[in-house]
Parts: structure tokens; sequence; C-alpha cells
């Protein structure tokens, strides 16, 4: 069996290996899913799913320490996130358990004809099978939360699998979830030593659902090539925007929009990219933007102070500092953008790149923000607006007409105002429109998509 190495984004020294799993893996596992979930008998009671998410949050919590330095190794994010990122996981599995409390179906009214007379009806809401879920490596533990945890709860058996660079905290989770009392058929890993077997997992017509958490070109191949019937949600990245009134606030502004550009390395799907600033405070706002960048301490996830880590590979590097260059060739001006590491670039900044460089139109992942001078509110929102990929947006302003405006306008499934694009609590949706994304995430959202209502009409006698 082919075993797959771990390394640490930082400085790739390996740390740890994994057996990978082959097509006859996936059938055993695809046979037992399946098996559980015909199984109505055997279905776990709401309150047993409920006592085995609050004992994995338990036993998250106590782990805290080695989640936190686990994500940092394996995926290259500051200690000081990663530990966030391990509370956010526990919230969110607690989030999953109560969630059930309102997850409910709803009467359908009768008596409205003389056809309906004599009948009650209502719905409920039953688990709409076999979960296939996909992940993807920058939250390597919190997303794996938001596309296990709901299928627990709302009682899908689950097979997932993580990304290669980062399985540990997938394989972790699943391992507590386990000791926390749930059968393994209905949480199952997988790691397969070939992406076309990651493919037959998704499109087997045994799945009723796929989770796919990554790029906009694998999601929307897998998209079409799902078996009839089988639903998804599809969570991408964008090329976020935020705009930057006149009014706005300088001091307290900027460490927003730079922990929002910034936050591991750029590696967010709602990562600040593109900042349209009034040219009436461009001198201004520049001033403070380059210097608290320039402030900003990259190298090794473990150390306490770090602010921005690696990327997660190599040939990521090579790609954005290509990008960059390519801007600057067209015209726009750099600060920062440094090669430090095989796998760490120093907070970059462009001024006025071209709208055809590749860091105008489409999402970088990496630790790079645009600037761009606007003297026309409409205009910069047409520009915000103008790109096939629409996630989450922010304006920055004081006035409320502005902020309003510009709110109403953007195209985008949720504005932030006075707030970084990459705000997200767990229990909000959480979703792409267009190139970004199919379906609505965020645990709750999440829990509704993996359940299909069923009518029962009743007839008095």
């Amino acid at each position: 069996m082919p075993v797959l190495q771990i390394v640490q984004a930082y400085d790739r020294a390996p740390f740890a290996e994994l057996p990978t799993d082959d097509a006859s893996a996936l059938e055993r596992k695809l046979v037992a899913a399946e098996r559980a979930f015909r199984d109505r008998g055997a279905w776990l009671k709401p309150h047993v799913r409920i006592a085995i998410l609050q004992e994995v949050a338990r036993r998250i919590a106590e782990l805290r320490d080695h989640f936190s330095r686990q994500i940092s190794r394996e995926g290259g994010k500051p200690l000081t996130d990663a530990r966030i990122e391990v509370d956010r996981a526990v919230d969110g599995v607690r989030n999953a358990a109560e969630a059930l409390r309102d997850l409910s179906g709803r009467e359908i009214p009768m008596g409205l004809t003389p056809a309906s007379e004599g009948r009650w009806a209502f719905t409920t809401r039953e688990p709409i099978g076999v979960v296939a879920a996909i992940s993807a490596f920058n939250h390597p533990l919190n997303l794996i939360v938001h596309q296990v945890a709901p299928a627990i709860a709302v009682g899908c058996p689950v097979i997932v699998k993580p990304a290669s660079s980062t399985p540990l905290s997938c394989f972790d989770f699943v391992q507590l979830v386990h000791e926390a009392g749930l059968p393994e058929p209905w949480c199952q890993t997988f790691l397969p030593a070939t992406n076309d077997l990651a493919e037959a997992m998704a499109t087997d017509p045994r799945v009723a659902f796929v989770s796919f958490i990554g790029s906009a070109r694998v999601g929307w191949h897998l998209h079409g090539r799902l078996a009839p019937g089988t639903r998804s949600a599809l969570e991408h990245g964008g090329v976020a925007p935020a705009i930057v009134d006149h009014s706005a606030d300088l001091d307290a502004i900027i460490a927003p929009l730079v922990k929002g550009g910034y936050y591991h390395a750029g590696q967010v799907c709602v990562s600040t990219q593109r900042i349209f600033v009034h040219a009436e405070i461009e001198a201004a706002f520049t001033e403070r933007f380059l210097g608290r960048v320039a402030e900003l301490r990259t190298g090794d996830p473990l150390l306490p102070g770090t602010e921005v880590g690696p990327l997660i590979q190599p040939r990521e590097a090579d790609r954005v500092r290509a990008w960059i260059d390519e801007a600057v060739s067209g015209g726009a001006l750099l600060s920062g953008g440094e090669r430090l590491s095989e796998t760490t670039l120093s907070p970059a900044v462009l001024r006025a790149p071209s709208s055809e460089a590749r860091l105008s139109r489409e999402e970088v992942f990496g630790p790079v923000t645009c600037l761009y001078p606007y003297d026309n509110l409409d205009a910069a929102i047409a520009t915000a607006n103008a790109l096939p990929s629409a996630f989450q947006a922010s304006v920055f302003a004081q006035d409320v007409g502005v902020a309003l405006r510009a709110a109403e306008r953007l195209d985008a499934s949720a504005v932030m105002i006075n707030e970084a694009t990459a705000f997200r609590t767990d229990w909000m949706p959480f979703a792409g429109r267009r190139n970004s994304g199919y379906g609505i995430g965020g645990i709750p959202y999440t829990m509704r998509d993996m359940t299909q209502e069923k009518m029962i009409v009743l007839r008095r006698p």
C-alpha cells in the first residue's frame, strides 16, 4: 500500500506518514456507508448524535495545543491563528449539536379545497443519504468540522477526503468521533493514492450529497459529472473587493484591511485582494497601509510572533511571484513580494495593476493586495463587480449613505461594512456566487442541505 509523506509547510521537513487508499478500499467504505444508511431501524436517535458531538467538542478542547501545533506544521498557519481555528472547531461541533433543536418540518395546510377536507399534513426532515466530503488545506480542522459535523448531526454516513497536504487533523478528528461512540461506517476517512479515485468517490451513484471545498476548476468539473439526483455544495474562491470611501476612519480601518489581506498568507477564499481607495485619501491611506504591511512578521508559523506563514507548496510561491512580476511589467508599483525562502514571500502590495493583470482578475491565494484609486463610487463598484467570481466584499465608510449604497450595489453574497472581507462566523450563511460556488455553507445551512423533507398526510376517520 503506498504511503503519503506529510511535510511541514514551512521548511518541507517530513514529520508523519499515512497509508493511502486504493479502489478496493473505496468500495469497502461505500458499501459500509450505504449499508448503514439503508438499515433505517439502526439509525442513531437525535439525542445519541447530540451526545456524540458534545463529547467530540470536549475532546477537541482538551487537545487544543496538539491540534494547534499540528495545523501550524502541516498547513503553515501561524500558531496564534491556529489556536483560533481550534476554538472555532470546538464551537462548530457544538453548533451542529445545538442546531438539531431547530431542524424541523412544517405543517402543510389542508381543507383549502373540498378534496383536501378531513386531512392533516406535515413534513419531517430525514437524512439525504451518503455524503462524500472533499476538503481543502487552508483550514485543516475547521473545514472538516464544517463538512463532517453537519452530516453526523443529521444522521448521514459521511466519507471525508482531506487535502493531501494536510490530512492529519482530519484523521485525528475522525478518530475522536469514533472514540465518542459513532460507529465507523457513519464516518470514514478516504485518502486516495490518485486524484481519479477522489472523483470516483464523488461521482458514485451511491453518494447522495457531495460537499466540495477547493478550486473552481475541479469543483465545477465534479459538479458536471455527478450521478443523477446527487446534490452538491461547492465552495470556491473569489477576488474579494473592498471599497474605501473618503469618509472612512483611517485610524480604524488599516488593521482589519491588513488582517483581511494577509491572514494565513492570503490563502483564504474571501481574502481581501482588491482595495479601491478614494483619490482624496489615497496618499494618506497608502502610507499607513504600506507601513503596517511592512511591519508584518513573516516566517516560521510555530514561532509566537509570526503573523504571516508560508504558502502551502513551493510551486505556489513560484506562481504568486510570477503573477507579481507580470503585474509589475505591466506598470504596477510594488512594495514587498521578496522571496524569503522556498515557501515564503514577504507580504506584497501592488499599486494600480492593469485590469488585464492576473492579480486584477483571478484569485491569487497568496500574500498580495492591490490598491486602485477611484473618483466615482459607482465606477469603483462596477469594476469590483466585473469579474465572473463573487463572494464576500467590504465597504469602509463613516458616511452611512455611501456604505448602504455600496452594500446594495456590490455583487456579493455578503457585504461587510467597516469589516474585512474575510470576516466569518460559523453559523452564518457562507456562499459564493456564479463561479465562486454553489449552495450555501455554514453549519446550520449545510445541515438543511444534507436533509430532505418527507410529507405525511393523515386522513381522519
